[in-house]
Formats: C-alpha cells, sequence, structure tokens
C-alpha cells in the first residue's frame, strides 16, 4: 500500500493534503504515514505467526517519539545504540526488557544506564567490551544477558558506507576469533552468555547474503554448544531495503520464510531489527521553490529543503524520487535540472540531472521516501533551525516534532565570562 497518492490533482498523505500542511506549519517539513508505519509492522508481524521471534525496532532509522510509539503500541520492542535512544524508546512506550542495545562504542555510563532500567540483551562488540560489562555489572551487584555480535564476512552487495557485516568493517567480532571470545565471556562472573548477534549491512535487496551469514552462524552456533554453551537466542538484525529507484525490496513474508527455514532445526529465539523497511516509505520531504535559476550548462530549482535537512543524496549519492504536489498534466513538458537547497555547499542538492516538469517559485516539491535516516540525521549546518516533523493518521494531522526557532538554537550557546 501507499500512504501518498495524489486525489484531485494534488498529493495527499492518507487523507491530508500536503497542501495544507504547507500552509499551516511552513516548509521544509517532514511527513509521515500512520497507515503506512502500522501497514509495514503487521507485515512482519503476520511472516513471524508460529516463530519464537520478536520484532525489535531499530530507532536508529527513525527515533521521533511518535513513530516509536506507534510500533510499540503494535507489539514492538526496540534496538537502540545509545543510551539517548534507549531513553526515547522509553519514553515512548516500549518496555525496558523489550529493549536490546547494540552498539560497536558503548560508554561505561551508558552500560550502567542500561543495567539500571533491566533492558533485555546487550550486544557486546569486542572483548574490551566484556571486560566493561562485566565490572559495571558486578559493580552493580547484577547480573546480565549478552549476546556477542560476529561478523560473518558476508558481502550484503549494497552501499560500502552501510555495509556492517565483511572483514574491515568496524563491527562485531570476526567469525574466525569470535569462539575465543564466547568462551571468554563464558568465565566471566556477571554475564549470562545467550546469545549470538549479526547485522550486514542496510539497503540489502537480496536474500542470498542473509541466507549465507545465517547458515554461518548456526554452524558456529553447533560449535559453541560443542564447547558447553546454552545459545538460545539468536539476533538475525535488519537492514532489508526499500524501493527508492528501481530495486525490487525482498518481500518480508519471503525473507521471514527464508530465515523459518534455515533456523528451524537451531533451537533458538528470534529477533529481526528492522528499521528502514518500517520507515523509510512512510514519509516524504516537503519543501518548496525558492526560485529558479536558469544556467549554461543546466537549470537550477532552489527549493527550501537542503543537505542538513536530508543528507542522504549527499552523502551516500542516494536516491529519491521528487514529484511535484500538484499532479502534471499527462502530456507536460519535461525538462533536465538539478534540484538543490540553499546551503553554501556544492555538495548541497536533493538530485542532479533529473527529468522532470518545469517548476516555479511557491511550487511545492514531494520527496519520496524520506522516512528513514532523514530528520534523525538533519544538522543546524548554517543555522538552519531543526526541520519540523508531522505524522497524519486518515483526516488528521499532528506536529510531533515543532520546527526550532532561532532563540532556541542560538539561545543553546553560552559566551564564557571573558567575552562578556
Amino acid at each position: 500500500m501507499t500512504g501518498f497518492a495524489y486525489r484531485d490533482g494534488e498529493m495527499h498523505a492518507e487523507g491530508v493534503a500536503l497542501s495544507r500542511i504547507a500552509r499551516e506549519v511552513g516548509t521544509p517539513v517532514y511527513v509521515y504515514s500512520s497507515a503506512m508505519l502500522r501497514a509495514n509492522y503487521r507485515a512482519f508481524a503476520d511472516a513471524m505467526k508460529g516463530l519464537d521471534a520478536e520484532v525489535h525496532y531499530a530507532v536508529k532509522a527513525n527515533s521521533n517519539l511518535a513513530v516509536i510509539r506507534t510500533f510499540a503500541r503494535l507489539g514492538a520492542g526496540a534496538d537502540i545504540v545509545s543510551e539517548g535512544e534507549m531513553r526515547r524508546a522509553l519514553a515512548a512506550g516500549v518496555p525496558a526488557d523489550r529493549i536490546v542495545f547494540s552498539g560497536v562504542g558503548k560508554k561505561v555510563s551508558e552500560l550502567r544506564a542500561a543495567l539500571e532500567v533491566g533492558i533485555r540483551q546487550i550486544n557486546v562488540e569486542s572483548r574490551h567490551e566484556l571486560d566493561m560489562l562485566d565490572g559495571v555489572a558486578g559493580a552493580m551487584g547484577k547480573r546480565t544477558d549478552i549476546a556477542i555480535r560476529i561478523n560473518p564476512d558476508v558481502d550484503p552487495n549494497t552501499h560500502a558506507k552501510i555495509t556492517t557485516g565483511k572483514k574491515g568493517n568496524k563491527f562485531g567480532i570476526d567469525i574466525d576469533l569470535a569462539r575465543e571470545a564466547f568462551a571468554y565471556a563464558a568465565g566471566k562472573p556477571n554475564l549470562n552468555v545467550l546469545g549470538v548477534a549479526i547485522h550486514i549491512g542496510s539497503q540489502i535487496t537480496d536474500m542470498e547474503p542473509y541466507r549465507h551469514a545465517i547458515r554461518r552462524v548456526r554452524e558456529f552456533v553447533g560449535q559453541l554448544r560443542a564447547d558447553g554453551l546454552d545459545i538460545t537466542r539468536f539476533d538475525v538484525g535488519g537492514g532489508l531495503g526499500i524501493t527508492y529507484r528501481n530495486e525490487t525490496p525482498v518481500p518480508i513474508d519471503a525473507f521471514v520464510g527464508m530465515v523459518r527455514q534455515e533456523t528451524g532445526n537451531m533451537g533458538c529465539a528470534l529477533s529481526f531489527e528492522p528499521g528502514r523497511r518500517l520507515v523509510g516509505d512512510a514519509g516524504v520531504l516537503l519543501g518548496e521553490v525558492i526560485l529558479v535559476k536558469p544556467g549554461v550548462a543546466r537549470t537550477f530549482v532552489i527549493v527550501d529543503a537542503a543537505m542538513n535537512d536530508l543528507i542522504r543524496p549527499t552523502l551516500y549519492e542516494a536516491w529519491h524520487d521528487i514529484v511535484p504536489a500538484r499532479q502534471p498534466a499527462a502530456n507536460a513538458e519535461e525538462i533536465v535540472t538539478d534540484i538543490v537547497g540553499p546551503i553554501c555547499e556544492s555538495g548541497d542538492f536533493l538530485a542532479q540531472k533529473r527529468t522532470m516538469t518545469p517548476l516555479a517559485a511557491g511550487d511545492l516539491v514531494v520527496v519520496k521516501s524520506a522516512g528513514a535516516y532523514g530528520a534523525v540525521m538533519s544538522s543546524t549546518y548554517n543555522t538552519r533551525p531543526l526541520v519540523p516533523e508531522t505524522l497524519v493518521d486518515g483526516d488528521r494531522y499532528a506536529v510531533v516534532r515543532p520546527r526550532q526557532t532561532y532563540e532556541q538554537l542560538i539561545g543553546a550557546d553560552r559566551v564564557p565570562a571573558w567575552l562578556e
């Protein structure tokens, strides 16, 4: 399904015209569809029926409280990578015992905070972290459940900057060294070694790398059990891709079916950690054309949404479909243009050499599939206030993060006494 479609010539989010949100909230602005969030989650829930499995939503994809709460009310837990994300998940209503703490560089203070609230599991990524966590838990008089994240050295065939399961990536413990790490962890008095975790990358559109990684883990778990370890949990990770341009995403039921088949005799409870697949196509970035600037080499459409609002095109060379909020005529002419922002960087673009119908100052543009790694990666570069976020539910909407004011932005700075 899609929560965004033209109605009577105007793009809507469910039952709300995007022009109404632009008029009442201003631009740029993120718009999320509750119906799509729910549909995406239910696709996972339906596919998992009969499995001993849970969904832990990867908060890093979109950490807005309203988004997390939408999933929490459907039964999702949370996969977090920082104390801040843990606090967001708790504030959104995710029970502590349904939170999994991943991440390659946890601080002592973060581990302590996680143990204080009693989260479900900590996914440890290094021998040093095993020592840290054992020390923190011992000082608190606690014994904590852990999984160890291994690096299975599998190429997920995705962008180099979002590959996480190959040798040379910073994540996890190399599978060739992991057996020793598990034995070391088993000797720690304050750690309960229950599981194995993997995460091989993001925007994955091919099941075979996942299948290969799971088979490597299955064999590895057999070795651990031969060593006397009682491994009862397998954190499969996330990373399933969506359609940005011409990708063909793996159907959720097919993916879960493959996992069901490959793990059927492992005797492990499973954890899935989808992020992008739950929120990516459930959000758009809405911007307004400031001016159109013809040039000798190309025409620039300058909009008020910029790289500080959506950095994916600049950072990952990512493609996002961009359409006008008002539906063009079927036979409308088209031109090739760059859609850029007002940031003082040549890398500030949303699209390059894009074929579109001509735009004019005041027109609204819709940047599609911007629900993941959009607002959550935004910044205040060029002293531009953080973009607001809105959530639509049927024919109603709410502002779920107000636009930052200049007073709030500048007021966060402190001038030292010697400059007063």
